[in-house]
């Protein structure tokens, strides 16, 4: 029964996994909207907006779904992400995750 069990919630999350597979390419294309604040490449140059290149890829997927279900509050934030499915969430989170993170001061 066990086995069972496992090979279920194996077999799910194997499925799950490949419908929600990143793309970061199709993520630069859905970053334009993000650009006029973390800038194109995720690197802000204002210290009001965050710099996204680099961060972690769950980081950024988990940040953007907190956005989206209301657990993390920023107006802003809140009617960018209103419309994202998950797919989006996750070429986004790819794309930003294999941005190289410049040090640059504000």
């Amino acid at each position: 029964m066990i086995m069972k069990n496992f090979l279920l919630v194996a077999a799910v999350l194997a499925v799950s996994a490949q419908v929600y597979a990143a793309d970061p390419t199709a993520g630069k294309e859905k970053a334009k909207a993000c650009a006029a604040c973390h800038g194109e490449n995720g690197v802000s140059q204002v210290p009001d907006f965050p710099k996204l290149a680099g961060q972690y890829n769950d980081y950024l997927a988990r940040t953007l779904n907190d956005y989206k279900s209301g657990a993390r509050k920023n107006a802003i934030m809140a009617g960018q992400v209103a419309n994202l499915k998950q797919e989006d969430i996750a070429d986004l989170a790819a794309f930003y995750s294999i941005q190289k993170a410049l040090a640059t001061k504000y």
